[in-house]
């Protein structure tokens, strides 16, 4: 009798805000009106936890600018424990960088637009993005740099 191959499972188990933070530089902005410019950037990074399992951590960062000065900074560390079993090697990649940071997302989303409300911010809602593009664009860079480097 033939080995049965072991079907591949892909499982969030946790998920969790890893760190946060919220800082207002000067109470002047509230006395200002508000047409604040945002710098918002994303990263996101994966660790090996054991054989089946990695910690995925989505960082977002908002900067905003109101009158040429800081308004506020917030930041958010989006975790979640994956669990990858049985998955083929060549795509652990698309799915550690591209995958997980979509699962993770919608969470970093609330996060941020909870603690800028509280700093009595007016909501910010971050507009959806596609990470399997960003993903397919970082692994197209990398193989450039290479390309380059050797």
């Amino acid at each position: 009798m033939a080995e049965e191959q072991a079907q591949p499972q892909l499982a969030l188990e946790r998920i969790y805000v890893k760190d946060m933070s919220l800082e207002v530089p000067g109470a002047g902005v509230f006395t200002k009106e508000w047409n604040p410019e945002l710098d918002i950037n994303l990263s996101s990074n994966a660790e090996k936890l054991d054989d089946d399992h990695y910690q995925v951590i989505l960082t977002v960062s908002v900067t905003a600018k109101n009158a040429d000065e800081a308004a506020f900074i917030a930041e958010v560390h989006q975790a979640g424990i994956f669990l990858l079993k049985d998955i083929p090697e060549d795509q652990i990649g698309q799915i550690l960088g591209a995958y997980c940071p979509n699962v993770l997302f919608p969470y970093a989303r609330e996060v941020i637009s909870d603690i800028v409300t509280r700093g009595s911010f007016p909501q910010l809602l971050l507009a959806p993005v596609n990470f399997d593009q960003a993903y397919a664009q970082s692994q197209q860079q990398a193989q450039v740099d290479a390309e380059g480097n050797a």
